[in-house]
């Protein structure tokens, strides 16, 4: 695991990393400002109507201004909007960078790194990664919604979305890693064999992607600017999955290589036998 995350670190560094980089959080950035540029008023503005409308939180913000609090609606309506868009944004930088910067990374780390990895004529190959990326983007999001009550629970709130996004993170990366060199049955053996330490590498990306609770709290204290800091996120969530793709890449495949040398090992040691 050591040995993938310094490497990765470094790839991310490479040129070709950072050109590939740039076309994902351009796009990602592009449609949040263009979203937030029209609709972010518009959106606020039927966010608080509906604020108004719920007898029950009308009467508790009556009671909390006749007790003398101030009126949290000003800041909750926008921190709402914020908090129901930045994981669709967020899933929407994840897309791009597996569908743009991962089959790209994932090319050069064999090129570099393992000239000898020759692909597998099962293998799943790149239109079958994108597709499988977006069924598991389509999985996460219905988790996600899915799990929003429970988020009102203080614990599950910080623990519920972090594994979703592990989950997915997970998912996408380790089959874009392995879709063009590995065929089905070694893909799998591969996952099983190094399930553990992708395990701990989803949890530490789901703790990673817990960003938004950044954004919200940045979102709460400066409303207005909210907007504005959405550049600022997707940058981050962009450098963060062009890591874990990396990460996934450079693991996988050498553990892919190591599989075949295994085989090949054992099927020497039979060879006299035979």
């Amino acid at each position: 695991m050591l040995d993938a995350s310094w490497r990765a670190a470094a790839y991310c560094w490479h040129p070709l990393a950072l050109l590939w980089g740039l076309l994902p959080l351009a796009l990602a950035a592009g449609g949040g400002l263009g979203l937030g540029w029209i609709g972010w008023e518009p959106a606020v503005s039927q966010v608080r109507a509906l604020l108004d409308r719920t007898d029950l939180l009308a009467a508790l913000f009556e009671w909390m201004q006749a007790v003398g609090l101030p009126d949290p609606r000003p800041l909750l309506a926008p921190l709402m909007v914020v908090a129901l868009a930045m994981p669709v944004l967020v899933l929407l930088t994840l897309l791009l960078v597996a569908w743009l910067l991962a089959p790209a990374m994932v090319r050069l780390v064999a090129r570099r790194r393992f000239p000898d990895l020759v692909p597998s004529p099962g293998a799943a190959g790149r239109w079958r990664a994108l597709a499988w990326s977006l069924l598991c983007a389509l999985a996460a999001l219905a988790a996600l919604l899915f799990s929003v009550p429970l988020w009102l629970l203080p614990p599950l709130v910080f623990v519920l979305p972090p594994l979703v996004w592990g989950w997915l993170c997970y998912r996408v990366f380790s089959f874009s890693a392995l879709a063009c060199h590995a065929s089905a049955d070694e893909r799998r053996l591969v996952l099983h064999r190094r399930r553990w330490a992708l395990r701990a590498a989803a949890v530490l990306c789901g703790l990673a992607c817990a960003l938004p609770v950044l954004a919200w709290a940045l979102g709460a204290a400066a409303p207005l600017r909210a907007p504005l800091l959405v550049p600022l996120l997707l940058w981050l969530y962009t450098v963060l999955f062009a890591f874990a793709a990396l990460w996934f890449t450079h693991f996988l495949l050498t553990a892919l290589q190591q599989l075949r040398l295994d085989f090949a090992a054992l099927a020497t040691a039979r060879l006299p036998a035979s």
